[in-house]
């Protein structure tokens, strides 16, 4: 191992350096990018090599598959005829979210050492809040708990919300009878009363447009009605009673089929029976038996001598 001496230290190193001076680099100016909804994105890529006058550069986006974008001198799929490419830079044009991900910059110089190169840059399209969803009960019980809900599922980065009761702000403090959840957009009351009857509203923000609030709804406390509570106590017991009573009837066999048939057929014999006697008293009035031929003599007995 004489060529690992510190005589051939310097040779060594001076080796390495120009193997490293051989090889293809790439570098970006962002890794990551910014854009709003339908604004033009310029994702960079800048390379250098030592020999090979015409690298080849491909651009691929990571997903579930990796995809095309740039390949053999031309965009490919959705971004052909939205985009262009200056060097190795690519202009994405009136960008949308199907356009947000992870892009890859790819270099390959055969002549240089190190013929492949690369660099990753991340695409995130901002999208601006739009009219939330509100779910506003239109009427609730004193005393009972009410939850209030808004929400915008499209909004990029994620919406945050406020509410607002006949166009004043809600705001938490210490005699605050409601909580606020400005993350997921819940308006909770913990027991309702008349004071928290209003008119409620919601706004989303999250910094990249113009706040939206949705329509709102009014809302109506009401004190509970006693008596018709009762009154319907009251319906609900007599039907327990009817619904025992009726089930008391049927185990008696008040509902029998087979004893209202048997009532039934012994009511009709007897008026049958009563019918025919009287039809053969009718029939027997003035009645003259029919004279009686002589008939022939016949042994009815033998007799032995």
């Amino acid at each position: 191992m004489e060529w690992l001496s510190p005589s051939y230290l310097p040779i060594v190193v001076f080796w390495m350096h120009c193997s490293l001076c051989l090889a293809v680099t790439v570098t970006t100016n962002r890794h990551k990018v910014e854009v709003h909804e339908f604004a033009d994105a310029e994702l960079s890529c800048q390379f250098h090599t030592e020999r090979e006058q015409n690298p080849r550069i491909e651009w691929k986006k990571k997903g579930h598959d990796v995809s095309f974008v740039y390949y053999d001198g031309h965009f490919k799929g959705p971004f052909e005829g939205r985009a262009t490419i200056q060097g190795a830079t690519v202009t994405l044009r009136r960008v949308t979210q199907n356009d947000a991900g992870e892009y890859r910059c790819e270099i390959s110089a055969p002549l240089d050492s190190v013929s492949l190169a690369e660099t990753n840059i991340t695409l995130r399209v901002l999208v601006p809040p739009h009219t939330p969803l509100c779910e506003i009960p239109s009427s609730a019980v004193t005393g009972s708990v009410v939850q209030l809900h808004c929400r915008d599922h499209q909004s990029i980065p994620p919406a945050t919300y406020s509410w607002y009761k006949d166009n004043q702000q809600l705001t938490r403090n210490a005699n605050a009878t409601y909580l606020i959840d400005k993350h997921n957009g819940m308006l909770e009351f913990k027991a309702v009363s008349k004071d928290d009857s209003g008119q409620y509203r919601c706004l989303a923000s999250n910094g990249v447009g113009s706040p939206k609030m949705c329509d709102g709804n009014h809302m109506s406390i009401e004190d509970v009605n006693v008596v018709a509570v009762v009154a319907a106590v009251v319906v609900c017991l007599l039907l327990v009673v009817f619904a025992c009573g009726a089930v008391l009837l049927h185990r008696n066999g008040f509902f029998s089929r087979e004893s209202f048939w048997i009532s039934e057929c012994h009511d009709t014999s007897h008026i049958s029976s009563q019918n025919l006697h009287r039809t053969e008293d009718t029939s027997n009035v003035n009645y003259v038996p029919p004279p009686q031929e002589p008939q022939d003599f016949k042994h009815t007995q033998s007799f032995m001598l």
